[in-house]
């Protein structure tokens, strides 16, 4: 009886010789691909299940790198390609096991793959790398029929994290989908509160891209200066306070999606710089002048009319047409307020389990006034409604007693913005310049967004900032300036 794993290796070695059976056979008639990478990083080796998989004849693809046919965003190559320099220790075999990777065939498609790799080494060094690929199309093809189906017996009313059996919602769940399925720019527009950050993290977390990062930046809560080293980064010394260098959101997100939020914001110079690294992925930090590429998917997102501020040339048309490449709009609760209950059970069941309370949902007098209120702060007003009755209901379902006082009176003190093609600006409250103490409750209630603040005065972020400077109110919070 042969015990050992080199015992049975010699006892297949025989029977090969015996059946008169050569590697190039096996390498020929196995269903797997397999590649064998040279020490300098180059295909070596390419067997016909390969050439199934990709459409490649194996003379074109000898001499080839390992990132020739790397997919955008896949990361599998580089890892593959990284046991070429990296020494077996037992703690970390040079092996790469089950790795999801997506390979570009000759038709440009990208084809779902499972890789496993072998550093080739013996007493006299490294000879390669053996890979393994295995075609991973009809595994992907079961994982979204099981979705649907999945889909299917939920009624189709929940996707990513957001809710909605309505035809509207049905709408903005397939575009996501299609989104997902593709590498364009998205815009995502929609009043506040409408979750256009939950739509862009649906269409990451669906798209081919899942697995790297997803990088979120809120272009209105900075000041120009700062956002333009918060993207790009900066290197030591190119302005006061800069003691190092700096890597920005597009490096930060290479590989993965870059998320702009409130994009309507931006300065007219930082539009240049935005419209440049969308074009041609190129970029430089602040104080630098190396250019530096980025492979980075850009989400965009506004509750302003963009297309308005073309008209009004304070938008750059150019980038404009660069961002809503592929736009979704996100509608406001008040055009689907059929979905207002599913909403609420789906609230309750979420506050319920984190809380512990024994709440179990809404009386029908409650669910009355939750139907008919107009909602100004959609979908995020109704949650914070919720709860706030989970705060004052003891248990059992909510009364209407114990929802906020504007859902009890029926009223809203917010005006309703009209339903717009596309998002419309915030309503202005006021135009006078507000004392001290108007301008301190401002900035809290906007969560010190200086450009939600100009918005509600009628005035230019630059203006809010030079009142702020004059009350002698520091740039940030109490709790982040050290105050």
């Amino acid at each position: 009886m042969v015990s050992s794993g080199c015992g049975r290796l010699r006892i297949g070695v025989a029977w090969m010789k015996a059946m008169d059976v050569s590697a190039e056979l096996l390498l020929a008639t196995m269903a797997e691909g397999v590649l064998v990478l040279t020490p300098g990083g180059d295909i070596g080796l390419w067997n016909a299940a390969m050439s199934e998989i990709t459409g490649y004849a194996a003379a074109e693809a000898i001499g080839q790198p390992i990132s020739w046919l790397r997919a955008p965003g896949c990361a599998g190559a580089e890892r593959v390609g990284a046991l070429l320099g990296a020494p077996s220790t037992p703690e970390h075999p040079a092996c790469v096991n089950g790795c999801e990777c997506r390979l570009v065939n000759r038709a440009g498609e990208q084809v779902p793959v499972l890789m496993n790799a072998r550093s080739l080494r013996d007493e006299n060094g490294l000879h390669g790398v053996l890979v393994t690929v295995v075609d991973f199309r009809p595994v992907a093809t079961l994982q979204a029929e099981v979705a649907d189906l999945r889909n299917r017996f939920a009624g189709g009313d929940r996707f990513e994290g957001m809710v909605g059996r309505s035809r509207i919602m049905q709408e903005v769940f397939r575009n996501v989908e299609l989104a997902a399925s593709s590498e364009a720019t998205v815009l995502l527009s929609g009043e506040s509160g409408t979750g256009k950050e939950m739509a862009a993290t649906a269409i990451h977390e669906r798209s081919a891209r899942k697995g790297h990062p997803f990088v979120r930046v809120n272009c209105g809560a900075l000041a120009e200066s700062v956002l333009e080293s918060e993207l790009f980064g900066h290197v030591r010394g190119a302005f006061t306070g800069a003691v190092r260098d700096r890597i920005g959101r597009f490096e930060a997100a290479d590989g993965g999606t870059l998320f702009l939020d409130e994009i309507g914001e931006v300065s007219p110079g930082m539009q240049v710089r935005l419209l440049r690294v969308l074009q041609e992925g190129e970029f430089e930090r602040v104080g630098d002048t190396e250019t530096r590429r980025t492979d980075v998917r850009v989400l965009a997102a506004t509750n302003r009319d963009l297309q308005a501020m073309v008209a009004a040339r304070t938008f750059r048309e150019d980038l404009y047409y660069r961002l809503r490449v592929f736009p979704i709009r996100l509608p406001a609760l008040r055009e689907h307020s059929a979905d207002v209950p599913m909403l609420v059970e789906t609230f309750v069941e979420n506050l319920a389990a984190r809380t512990g309370k024994a709440i179990t949902g809404v009386t029908a007098e409650g669910m009355a006034a939750l139907r008919h209120y107009p909602w100004p702060g959609n979908v995020r007003e109704l949650a914070n409604a919720i709860e706030y009755a989970f705060v004052v209901c003891p248990k059992g379902s909510i009364e209407l007693g114990y929802l906020p006082e504007e859902l009890r009176s029926g009223t809203t003190t917010m005006p309703l913005a009209p339903v717009p093609a596309s998002a419309s600006p915030v309503p202005r409250r006021r135009r006078r310049r507000p004392n001290e103490a108007e301008l301190r409750a401002l900035l809290e209630e906007c969560d010190w967004n200086k450009a939600e603040v100009g918005r509600q005065v009628g005035v230019s972020r630059t203006a809010v900032w030079k009142w702020m400077k004059a009350h002698g109110i520091p740039m940030a919070p109490p709790d982040e300036s050290g105050e």
